[in-house]
């Protein structure tokens, strides 16, 4: 712990359930001694510890990289998905951010396509099959100098790029009203149909991708934001008019055909 560090006492009311069939209920627990340098998960670890040494189960959550990359590390913290800080995934917040004696509410992501695995783990998978629907490019593209001499304006780039940077954690879907993937599906159909490789499959990716989002079970977009604002990449709900024009001109060429 650092010298300028301090220590705060929370009280925690974390959702628990076994499993997809089980009910869940919330259970209260008291964080003692919890340094404000920890990050969150770094807290449920020191909780997770002491539940271990009481011989009590200790709370399932997903994480990997640690490092605000990987996307796994998602919940719900006082209603807000990832937590209170804007453009910030729940393994980068750190506890400096509550303050002692805080009661602090988290819960699983919500939606009808992710299921609770256990505690605060869900199945994301219904994102994976969404991406295997199209989201790729499968067409002879060259190698690395080909893509090179290929001239892309620099906006266009930036566009592209900006779109690529979602980590399909699953916050847009957690935070909107009817579950909807939109904007996860927007940045990906976005990051390619903006650069000239991704264009020759661009209506079948449109198409495809969106049937397979409905048929996970997502809902669609009704424009409330809440998904731009609890992005911890900070996409643009721009690239969910840019899904809308690309599907609307793949159903167009479709029909014609």
């Amino acid at each position: 712990m650092s010298a300028g560090a301090k220590t705060i006492q929370l009280t925690l009311n974390v959702w628990r359930q076994k499993g997809p069939s089980d009910k869940g209920r919330l259970e209260a627990y008291h964080a003692a001694n919890i340094s404000t340098d920890m990050s969150f998960l770094e807290m449920l670890d020191v909780v997770n510890e002491q539940l271990t040494v009481d011989g009590r189960e200790p709370i399932a959550f997903d994480h990997d990289c640690r490092e605000g990359i990987c996307g796994m590390c998602g919940a719900v913290v006082n209603g807000r998905a990832h937590g209170p800080e804007r453009g910030t995934t729940l393994c980068q917040l750190h506890m400096r951010h509550f303050a002692d004696g805080d009661t602090i509410f988290i819960e699983p992501f919500r939606a009808r396509a992710f299921k609770v695995i256990r505690d605060l783990a869900v199945d994301r998978s219904a994102l994976d099959t969404i991406i295997q629907a199209g989201g790729y490019v499968s067409i002879n593209t060259g190698g690395a100098p080909d893509a090179n001499a290929v001239a892309i304006a620099a906006d266009i780039a930036e566009l592209a790029m900006d779109a690529a940077a979602c980590i399909g954690c699953g916050a847009c879907v957690a935070s909107c009203p009817n579950a909807s993937a939109m904007l996860f599906v927007g940045a990906k159909v976005s990051q390619l149909a903006l650069l000239p490789q991704g264009r020759p499959e661009a209506a079948r990716r449109a198409l495809s991708m969106v049937l397979a989002m409905d048929a996970c079970g997502f809902g669609n977009c009704s424009n409330e934001r809440e998904c731009e604002a609890e992005c911890p990449k900070e996409i643009s709900i721009t690239n969910i008019a840019r899904l809308n024009r690309e599907f609307l001109k793949a159903g167009i060429a479709s029909a014609v055909k």
